[in-house]
């Protein structure tokens, strides 16, 4: 048998006894019976139910244990049964008289029968001594008796008791550890038992937490428990004797942490941010906010709801919006919503437990951000009802005006951005109007030219409408109008020949003087007064001129259809129209001659050279005319040989084959070889016909019997025409001028040799040199001298004044004087051999030098120096006393040194 004595109401309220049905026996079955074996169910109850609280077990009695039976409730939203027959509360609520009573149904799945049993449920009254009892004593829970039989029969014993579960508050102050409930056996007054309990909480992770006493069974919590961390404990007692065998099977606990309000309702966000469009009406959705709270959100410490504690800007309602409390979904609550009034509010939202009790509930805010978006309910409206704008003529793509608009509409949006169009005053669609993306102006834009002379102003209607249409119930106009007029500016503008290119006929031929026709352009400024002159501006022959006033086009030579300048039969030419207007603009025009043929050219044989056997056969000569004209005045062609000289018509023979055709044969049997000159006379069909005498250059060589040349001497010779002679002569003259660069170039070689062998490092010049280093003046006597006569000696005695016959033996003569050679400031090494000869001559040939035996006076440098004679000196010693035979060792240029100091007595 199982019991439940009550625990203290301050741990298990109203466990063991309000939680019980007692279903007793009233008898020894002896006939099994399918069905239930009571008609009522009774349990009593606290005032709460939790969600999956089991309440009592139904027995069903199944006599051949061959059915399988499903059970159902009557209020399947509140209860429901398992398999085993235990009753359990499907949701929390707090039990009430509609709760009382309810039926369980118990089905056979095959046969369809059907049974039913009343359960009723009742609270425990609550007394004040009752209380106080309970609350100084522990529940006892006892091991259930197992079924035995007595006599062969089934004896009937008291129903099961259904442990309710423990209900322990989290967040308790203690103290710890604090005891819950006692566990026991009745056998323990035969057996020493050993009490255990297994599961989360206990043996299992977060182990500790419930801690059972083996010799008493008294089991206890060791801290306060959390709720949100774990909302149940599932733990299963064991009974065993001192030697571990099990007595009892063992029994579940289960221990509810209850809730307690301890965590405030959290936003999901701090700050929301949602949309509505301007002039919503009432009732329109805007945004759902959203907060949770850890507590129990099935009792009032989890049930949340909402409220709009300020809105800002107030206007133009304080109460714009309004919350769902419970969903937390905002709505608009007043109409006036104005974007250009107020572009944004402000909400503060508070979320509250325990379903909004400011006394005992835990509060939390956000903030949520409504933007109120724009709609197109301000259409765009011109600044000015008629806008000016010029431009001159013949211009595209050039802003005549600027139209603005004002919209109040949010800015760079389809409700703001401006479409402009031309409604009226353009017919030919010479204006267009494209809109500023940055400034939403309309620029008013040419798109085709205006002439002036046409129109002189324009008059447009245009109209500005959003990219997208007014929203509904707006009272104004979708566009706005306005005028803009356009003044076209004169301008100069080009002369312009017409017809252009101009095209006439002349027969080729005419004579320098003619008049071939009138070419004049036309001024298209018909209210300005400008006079136009003409040129010639490409002419590639040189054939025509026009008159620079009245345009008039003359030859200046003859006109030649042949000409290379004349292609297809066409000769253009170009001319230039210049007008005085300012500034001065020009244009111009094409004449186009087509030239027509006449017989001016005679006909050329082709081809000029060709080369035969010297017998008739086997091969022979085809010919054709060449003519520059063209048909009638060409082909058909006739072809003859002139009477002199007379050896022609004997050597030759010409057959005409057709019209542009004909063949030259030998007319004697053997010819020797060599160049010979045939003429041939060729008439064209021109009316009147034109003849030439053309010469065929024919050579004649000696060949196989495949009609091959075989003198090959004779063939080259023969065969080099003019051009191959020239670009021979070329050839030997470029080779000869590069013989002659080359011999230039090794002459110049040889001097640059010779000049270095006469430039030699005086260092390395072992023979004599007499260094030059300055002369600064006479002896100590010739220091009075006048600066001036040396300054400008010509001035003091000039030579018209002297005395004939009166000069200095040293002095310069009175003659033409000599054109010495005069030796550049840097010559070339080899030219110096060159100079000297040169001086040389120059000098033989002088007939004012001093002859060789004379006394010359370089000059004077006074007299009665202090220095002594140079003669006085003499060598150290003399040139005998000196052994110069080393001299024979230095090689061949100082042999004939050797030969002059070292050479003995000779």
């Amino acid at each position: 048998m199982c019991r439940i004595v009550g625990a203290p109401r301050t741990l298990l309220p109203l466990l063991a006894a309000l939680l019980q049905a007692s279903v007793e026996a009233s008898g020894e079955i002896a006939l099994c019976k399918t069905g239930f074996p009571e008609d009522v169910y009774s349990a009593v109850l606290s005032q709460d139910v939790h969600e999956g609280q089991p309440l009592l077990n139904v027995k069903f009695s199944n006599c051949n244990g061959k059915r399988k039976v499903q059970y159902e409730s009557s209020e399947p939203a509140d209860f429901k049964v398992d398999e085993d027959g235990m009753v359990y509360a499907v949701r929390s609520f707090p039990l009430s008289s509609e709760h009382a009573k309810f039926l369980i149904y118990a089905q056979d799945k095959e046969t369809q029968e059907k049974w039913q049993v009343a359960v009723k449920l009742s609270l425990k009254p609550t007394l004040p001594e009752d209380s106080l009892k309970e609350s100084q004593e522990i529940e006892e829970i006892v091991f259930p008796r197992q079924s035995t039989k007595h006599n062969g029969h089934l004896q009937r014993q008291k129903r099961d008791w259904v442990i309710p579960p423990i209900n322990l508050p989290e967040n308790s102050r203690g103290p710890f550890p604090q005891e819950l409930v006692r566990i026991r056996s009745d056998r323990d007054k035969n057996l020493s038992l050993r009490y255990s309990v297994t599961g989360p909480g206990a043996d299992q992770p977060p182990t500790g937490i419930f801690i059972i006493n083996p010799i008493s069974g008294q089991l206890s919590v060791t801290k306060p428990l959390d709720r949100e961390l774990i909302a149940r404990f599932h733990l299963r007692a064991h009974a065993v004797d001192i030697n571990g065998n099990q007595v009892e099977n063992p029994i579940d606990i289960v221990i509810n942490v209850i809730d307690m309000n301890d965590n405030r309702p959290e936003f999901l966000h701090q700050v929301w941010n949602g949309t509505v469009p301007e002039g919503s009406k009432p009732g329109t959705y805007v945004m759902t906010v959203t907060a949770i709270d850890a507590d129990d959100p099935n009792a009032l410490n989890g049930m949340l709801r909402y409220r709009i504690l300020s809105q800002a800007p107030s206007t133009p309602s304080p109460n714009m919006f309004t919350i769902n409390n419970e969903t937390g979904d905002i709505i608009t609550v007043a109409a006036g919503l104005d974007r250009e009034k107020v572009q944004q509010y402000t909400l503060i939202i508070q979320a509250t437990d325990m379903e909004g009790n400011p006394t005992y509930g835990l509060s939390n805010t956000a903030t949520a951000v409504i933007t109120v978006t724009d709609v197109n309910d301000n259409p765009p409206e011109f600044t000015a009802m008629t806008f000016y704008g010029e431009v001159p003529e013949n211009r595209i793509d050039v802003i005549v005006a600027n139209l603005t608009v004002t919209d109040k509409d949010q800015p760079h949006t389809p409700a703001w951005n401006a479409a402009y169009r031309i409604s009226g005053g353009d017919p030919t669609g010479r204006f267009a109007i494209q809109t500023d993306p940055n400034s939403n102006d309309g620029l008013v834009t040419v798109v085709k030219p205006i002439d002036f002379e046409t129109n002189r102003m324009f008059v447009l209607t245009v109209a500005a409408e959003n990219q997208v249409p007014l929203a509904k119930g707006i009272q104004h106009p979708p566009q706005s109008t306005a005028t803009v007029s356009v003044t076209v500016i004169d301008v100069n503008e080009n002369p312009y020949f017409a017809p252009n290119p101009k095209i006439i006929r002349q027969e080729e031929g005419l004579h320098a003087g003619t008049m071939l026709t009138t070419f004049t352009a036309q001024d298209p400024d018909r209210y300005m007064q400008q006079n136009i002159r003409y040129t010639k501006l490409s002419d590639p022959a040189n054939w025509l001129k026009i008159d620079p006033v009245n345009g008039q086009i003359t030859t200046i030579a003859v006109l030649d259809r042949e000409s290379p300048n004349v292609k297809n039969n066409i000769y253009n030419a170009t001319f230039l129209a210049s007008d005085n207007g300012i500034p001065p603009m020009s244009g111009t025009g094409t004449l186009q001659i087509y030239l027509l043929d006449i017989n001016d050219n005679a006909p050329q044989v082709l081809p000029q050279e060709a080369e035969t056997c010297e017998t008739p056969d086997p091969n022979s000569i085809n010919i054709t005319a060449l003519d520059y004209d063209i048909d009638p005045n060409a082909g058909p062609f006739a072809f003859d040989l002139p009477l002199s000289p007379l050896n022609i018509k004997k050597n030759w023979t010409i057959t005409r084959l057709n019209g542009d055709f004909a063949q030259l044969n030998l007319k004697i049997k053997f010819l020797e070889a060599g160049i010979y000159e045939v003429p041939i006379i060729i008439t064209d069909s021109g009316n009147p016909p034109k003849s030439n005498i053309s010469i065929l250059r024919v050579k004649v060589c000696q060949c196989d019997s495949n009609g091959d040349c075989t003198d090959v001497d004779r063939i080259v010779g023969a065969g080099l025409g003019t051009g191959a002679i020239i670009a021979i002569l070329l050839c030997i003259i470029i080779l000869l001028i590069l013989v002659l660069m080359f011999v230039v170039w090794m002459k110049r070689r040889d001097k640059e040799r010779q000049a270095k062998q006469l430039l030699i490092d005086p260092e390395d010049d072992v023979r004599d040199n007499i260094l030059k280093y300055d002369e600064e003046g006479g002896g100590e006597e010739d220091q009075d001298y006048d600066l001036s006569q040396l300054q400008q000696p010509d001035t003091v005695e000039p030579d018209a004044i002297k005395p004939v016959g009166i000069r200095r033996l040293d002095e310069r003569p009175i003659h033409a004087e000599p054109q010495y050679p005069v030796r550049s400031a840097a010559p070339h090494p080899g030219d110096i051999g060159d100079f000297i000869n040169e001086g040389l001559k120059a000098a033989d040939n002088d007939p004012t030098a001093p002859p060789y035996d004379s006394l010359l006076v370089f000059d004077y440098e006074g007299s009665g120096s202090t220095a002594g004679s140079l003669s006085s000196l003499n060598s150290s010693s003399s040139g005998g006393e000196q052994d110069y035979d080393y001299l024979n060792d230095w090689g061949p240029r100082f042999k004939k040194l050797a030969d002059m100091y070292g050479g003995g007595d000779d």
